[in-house]
């Protein structure tokens, strides 16, 4: 792999917010190689030829690292789905993980009991700004505009305390969520793909970066040789009912 297309002759620098959370990182040490996105950074640096030693981590938070304009990294990983409207700022990467989003909510709220679509037009639900869980829980064309929050942290604290009645996150978030972080949490449902297509994460890179077809190249190595998806059984899977939304 060609690493004189890094920031820095010798280096490789992710990015990533902070903090980070799991199942994606663990301990908001996105250096440690643990959690999917630490481990999937972790083997792409190895499939680059990158030792340890050799590779920089730095914090950026999720709306800047997708703004236009120049970057202070090779590559960011932090749960970016790949979009045309994005690509028009940035460079993506070929995904590493295909993601569905979920709706969840607390026992006994008016979210917790719907089984359709239809039964969440009426309740209040929020999400992080900037992601595609705001952008899905804005496409139900809910009779409430969804509420936006910085983090996924103040959102969670909206849902603990009644702001919103259900919270919109992708389904690896929503298990954790519901299983570490809330006593009485219950997944209501995955939504449906927009148009049917894949939502997929991808790294993102600067705008017509030298480095995206090197870094593609290794993701794309890592998914044909097995290891996305052992990485992906070790931190991603999860026991519990998600069902389908319609």
């Amino acid at each position: 792999m060609r690493r004189g297309e890094t920031l820095t002759a010798g280096k490789l620098t992710f990015a990533t917010d902070q903090p980070v959370y799991e199942p994606w990182f663990v301990d908001d040490k996105p250096e440690n190689g643990k959690g999917f996105e630490g481990a999937v950074a972790a083997a792409i640096a190895t499939k680059l030829g990158f030792d340890p030693a050799d590779v920089v981590w730095k914090r950026v938070t999720f709306n800047n690292a997708i703004a236009p304009g120049p970057k202070t990294f090779d590559a960011d990983i932090d749960e970016f789905s790949i979009s045309e409207e994005r690509r028009q700022n940035v460079d993506f990467s070929s995904p590493y993980y295909d993601v569905r989003q979920t709706v969840i909510a607390l026992k006994g709220n008016k979210a917790a009991s719907a089984t359709s679509l239809a039964a969440l037009k009426d309740v209040q639900l929020g999400a992080q700004v900037g992601t595609t869980s705001y952008d899905a829980a804005t496409a139900l064309d809910p009779s409430k505009k969804p509420r936006v929050y910085n983090s996924n942290d103040d959102a969670l604290a909206a849902l603990k305390n009644g702001q919103i009645d259900g919270l919109v996150v992708d389904l690896p978030t929503a298990f954790y969520m519901t299983s570490a972080q809330l006593d009485d949490g219950v997944i209501v449902g995955q939504l449906p793909q927009s148009g049917g297509t894949p939502e997929q994460f991808g790294l993102v890179l600067d705008k017509g970066s030298a480095f995206t077809s090197c870094l593609s190249a290794a993701v794309d190595a890592l998914r044909e040789d097995g290891t996305l998806a052992a990485l992906e059984k070790q931190w991603l899977s999860s026991e519990g009912n998600a069902p389908e939304l319609s």
